[in-house]
């Protein structure tokens, strides 16, 4: 029998607007594991961030419908059913002090978090400038984020460096940030918080959403061509290109709609209707 995997990105996608999911698209990820298609969320959340979230928009005993978790854009990878972390990657002190020193030259606000699992921890240093979604995520964190002051010892490992910029980020500068830090897997996101400051996030090289699911579609033993996927940002984009189908919500990114097909939004059910789009439901 054919094996199928269905990966859905979280924020914007599977959750609705109200920080919910839709009964539906609950249904749905049933009826796939059901049918032995293995199901996955592909987050950029941290661990941490993605069980906070699940207590609020799933708090029932009943068992969440997803075998893997992606996160941290594909920094590491969750077994649910064994709740335990099978992938992860990180960055060095000398890594983190050359992503640091390019976003410096540019006065750029960042922040650097600790290796998996302790994501959540983070460093962080500002530049002075007013930076509304910066200053709010510092206090969604407040408990787990040390200001980066002269003197400050570095990790000795990290998961990431997240620099957010309080404008939306034109193709030219995100190219010159890739080309800067060449040697990092370097990703655009939209803030989650919000929804229109610019996230740029540094990573090991070979971290992406893309590249944990090839990884984890070997694994299983499925091919590229069965791997369906669903998202909204930009930091989907090359998992919806690598997938044998590749959805985008209708609420996505503008700039990314000529690229792929189109679903109905993630306030209308869009990953219900990627799934059957894809006739991963047909008897």
């Amino acid at each position: 029998m054919k094996k199928s995997l269905f990966i859905t990105d979280l924020d914007g996608t599977l959750l609705t607007d109200d920080k919910t999911i839709a009964k539906q698209d609950l249904a749905t990820l049933s009826r796939l594991r059901e049918k032995n298609i293995v199901t996955a969320i592909a987050t950029g959340r941290s661990l941490y961030s993605f069980q906070r979230a699940l207590k609020q928009i799933h708090p029932g005993h009943s068992k969440f419908p997803v075998d893997y978790l992606i996160f941290s854009t594909g920094a590491g990878i969750m077994s649910c059913a064994q709740a335990t972390i099978i992938r992860s990657h990180s960055i060095s002190t000398r890594d983190i002090r050359k992503i640091m020193a390019c976003f410096d030259a540019d006065k750029l606000d960042y922040m650097v978090h600790q290796a998996i699992p302790d994501t959540n921890y983070f460093l962080y240093k500002s530049h002075g400038k007013e930076n509304p979604d910066f200053q709010e995520r510092i206090l969604l964190y407040r408990q787990f984020s040390t200001p980066l002051n002269n003197g400050q010892p570095l990790y000795d490992s990290a998961t990431q460096v997240l620099a957010i910029i309080p404008e939306k980020l034109s193709q030219i500068r995100m190219a010159k940030m890739q080309a800067e830090l060449c040697e990092y897997s370097v990703i655009h996101a939209t803030s989650p918080l919000d929804h229109s400051s610019s996230w740029i996030e540094v990573f090991n090289k070979q971290v992406s959403k893309s590249l944990a699911a090839s990884w984890l579609a070997s694994t299983l033993d499925i091919k590229q061509e069965d791997v369906i996927s669903v998202g909204n940002d930009y930091n989907d984009q090359d998992l919806l290109e690598w997938s044998g189908k590749g959805y985008l919500v209708a609420n996505a990114a503008h700039d990314l709609k000529p690229y792929f097909k189109t679903v109905s939004s993630n306030n209308h059910c869009g990953v219900s209707q990627a799934a059957l789009a894809s006739d991963l439901l047909t008897s």
